[in-house]
């Protein structure tokens, strides 16, 4: 990256993720690291997640390793993590949106989603912001499905890769930018883009990526995906797969609205 302030900001929705949590948190490269904020959003969690991100900030601050990073106007790192919690579960949504307005706060220039249950690999950050930044994009999602076999590889499960397939051939069929896999959380987004959105009228739950992604379309924003590799570790998802691809059919049915009023 060319950039040297820091305007990159990471949000990271963590919910009963005391176990994965500290190994994400680790991936995230220095070289991005050094200019970017990351904030942990909890969500209510009722398990030690809070107290993983204590033991992994204290870690890092103490790690040797880390002090042979050369950084011209050296920083202290850990102070760039922050962590932040609902006092009560709020839903995917609301994490979103409130990471997105931190981050737009911020004043980053660059946003991005990175899961806290490691499913979403955090050491692919620096790829991702420089593909945002060299392409001038405003949307650049993750995909599971972009080489082939690489989400069976890694362990989705059946229902879900299927699942995922249907609903995906049906959105490109609406949607403009033609995507391989739409259902990815991991996700970089431009501030230029985020500030046109309306964050209150944004979905509650799962499927506000989506959502996102539509506006995105809608207005001709550039839009992109670079693969990443799926893991799946039998961790429990909070996700209602019947529920989700209820909103997901809404979400089609109103983008289809749209390009019929047009």
């Amino acid at each position: 990256m060319s950039c040297s302030a820091i305007d990159c900001f990471i949000f990271v929705p963590a919910y009963n993720v005391e176990k994965t949590l500290a190994e994400v948190l680790s991936k995230i490269d220095l070289s991005v690291l050094s200019r970017a904020h990351v904030l942990v959003i909890d969500d209510g969690s009722r398990d030690g997640t809070a107290q993983a991100f204590e033991r992994f900030l204290s870690s890092f601050e103490q790690c040797d390793e880390r002090a042979d990073y050369a950084l011209e106007n050296a920083r202290d790192l850990s102070s760039h993590f922050g962590y932040l919690k609902f006092e009560q579960n709020s839903g995917y949504g609301a994490v979103v949106k409130k990471g997105i307005a931190e981050g737009l706060a911020s004043g980053a220039t660059f946003i991005a989603c990175l899961h806290g249950d490691g499913q979403y690999p955090a050491e692919k950050l620096r790829e991702f912001f420089d593909e945002m930044e060299n392409c001038n994009l405003d949307l650049l999602q993750g995909s599971r499905h972009a080489v082939a076999g690489e989400a069976k590889r890694g362990g989705m499960p059946l229902h879900k890769r299927l699942g995922g397939a249907f609903l995906t051939a049906l959105e490109n069929l609406v949607f403009r930018t033609k995507l391989s896999d739409r259902h990815s959380g991991f996700i970089v987004y431009s501030s230029r883009f985020l500030k046109t959105v309306d964050l209150n009228r944004l979905s509650p739950s799962f499927d506000i990526d989506l959502e996102l992604i539509s506006i995105a379309d809608a207005r001709h924003f550039a839009i992109a995906e670079l693969p990443i590799p799926t893991r799946y570790a039998g961790e429990k998802s909070n996700l209602n797969v019947v529920t989700y691809g209820l909103r997901v059919l809404r979400q089609i049915w109103r983008r289809l609205k749209e390009k019929t009023n047009n």
